[in-house]
């Protein structure tokens, strides 16, 4: 059996077994342990790369939380993802000094290969608030996933200020554009920023959906 078939067959035991339970109303515990085993599975980066990109992501996230210039920003100002040593860190600031500091801190971060960022000041003038960021990363997400040829799993979705960042790793360049199209597609959309990677290219012996 390859691997591909053993990672459908676990695909349908979660579907089948575990996620019935939660319609009866089991803790949260077991919903974020379907969750996980779901998104350990649907994604292209083995166990352990997974294991050490999550290892990097807590450490920055700490690190924030101890930092008393960038602790005032919550999660839905920040949003800090990493992909094989790869840090991504998309949202709002409020002054210069956080941007500069959200930046130096995660690459002093071990591990850490590269760091990407898109990092807009706030503008509280913006008639494009947390309620229409949030709506446009439903749609966008909602059209990711309903793309049968897409691993949407894959893919991180963030809206700053109505314009959408996509980052993670898809299976081609053609999957690629597919992700960059549907957003584009989604109403109130200003721009669409892409850092996602190819699979193809990052690593040919990586399992990727075809």
């Amino acid at each position: 059996m390859t691997r591909q078939s053993n990672i459908k067959t676990i695909i349908k035991i979660i579907l089948f077994f575990i996620l019935p339970l939660l319609s009866y109303g089991c803790s949260s515990v077991l919903t974020t342990v379907a969750e996980q085993i779901y998104l350990t599975v649907t994604d292209c980066r083995n166990v352990k790369t997974i294991l050490d990109d999550t290892t990097i992501k807590l450490t920055i996230i700490n690190k924030y939380h101890d930092d008393e210039y960038i602790s005032t920003l919550n999660s839905l100002d920040l949003s800090v993802e990493c992909y094989k040593g790869h840090v991504y860190l998309v949202g709002e600031y409020d002054k210069p000094v956080q941007k500069e500091r959200v930046v130096k801190i995660a690459k002093n971060v071990k591990g850490v290969e590269k760091v990407t960022s898109y990092l807009l000041q706030k503008n509280r003038n913006d008639i494009c608030g947390i309620d229409e960021n949030l709506k446009i990363m439903l749609s966008v997400k909602t059209n990711l996933i309903g793309d049968k040829d897409l691993w949407a799993r894959n893919i991180d979705v963030k809206s700053v200020q109505c314009h959408v960042v996509l980052y993670g790793i898809v299976a081609s360049d053609d999957k690629m554009t597919k992700a960059i199209e549907h957003a584009k597609s989604v109403k109130g959309v200003r721009s669409v920023k892409s850092f996602l990677s190819s699979a193809e290219k990052t690593d040919s012996n990586l399992l990727v959906r075809q």
